[in-house]
């Protein structure tokens, strides 16, 4: 079971918290984390791009001029493709790029991702950040003094404060507990936990009796 020291928000040690194996000390899959962040990245996507086919177009109905005797080539219709101002062949249509990954798949890379940021040593748990307001010269101050660049910070939703604090900070990303993903702890350089969201997120990952485990996982 790792120790982790926890600091304060002048990144003082406050002490320590145990963080359990089963979710931090979890061998990454590449390939698992792969297609969980590709997933998620899908899933952003809007899907919404659309062409005009020649169903969609006005005009067409009548054939441009006659079949022979004209010496131009043969068309039957101002909407082809092949014109200048024609409808767009095999074009791309509305659609939605996401597909299904089992949540216990997901479970697990986010289980991978928690013990890459241990086991590179970019997790920090800080036991607590008040704010005397909502006001981002606070959070730059406990930013500069933990050094957080590039981070993400899971803390409670009642955190308001922090979270509106923080919102303009670049390279800063704060997510309660139940939003926390692989994705976004991948995608940022350091992870930090505010030390009471550490039992939650215990609670919500910890393995179950079906659960996947590095191993055995597909």
């Amino acid at each position: 079971m790792a120790q982790v020291a926890v600091f304060d928000q002048e990144n003082n040690e406050a002490g320590s918290v145990s963080l359990a194996p089963e979710i931090f000390e979890v061998q990454a899959r590449p390939e698992i984390l792969h297609l969980v962040v590709r997933a998620y990245r899908a899933a952003l996507r809007s899907g919404s791009h659309s062409t005009l086919n020649r169903a969609r177009m006005k005009g067409g109905g009548k054939k441009p001029w006659r079949q022979k005797g004209t010496g131009r080539a043969r068309a039957g219709s101002n909407t082809s493709p092949i014109w200048t101002g024609g409808a767009t062949a095999f074009g791309p249509t509305p659609r939605d790029y996401g597909f299904k990954v089992n949540k216990k798949v997901r479970r697990l890379a986010l289980r991978m991702a928690l013990s890459s940021r241990l086991a590179a040593q970019r997790l920090t748990v800080v036991r607590d950040i008040a704010l005397p307001e909502a006001r981002t010269k606070h959070f730059v101050k406990v930013q500069k003094a933990l050094g957080l660049e590039k981070t993400l910070l899971v803390a409670p939703a009642e955190a308001g404060n922090l979270a509106l604090a923080a919102r303009n900070v670049p390279g800063v990303t704060v997510l309660p507990p139940e939003l926390l993903n692989a994705y976004e702890v991948l995608r940022h350089r350091r992870l930090v936990f505010l030390e009471s969201v550490l039992e939650p997120v215990t609670a919500r990952l910890a393995p179950r009796g079906d659960d996947l485990s590095a191993e055995n996982a597909e």
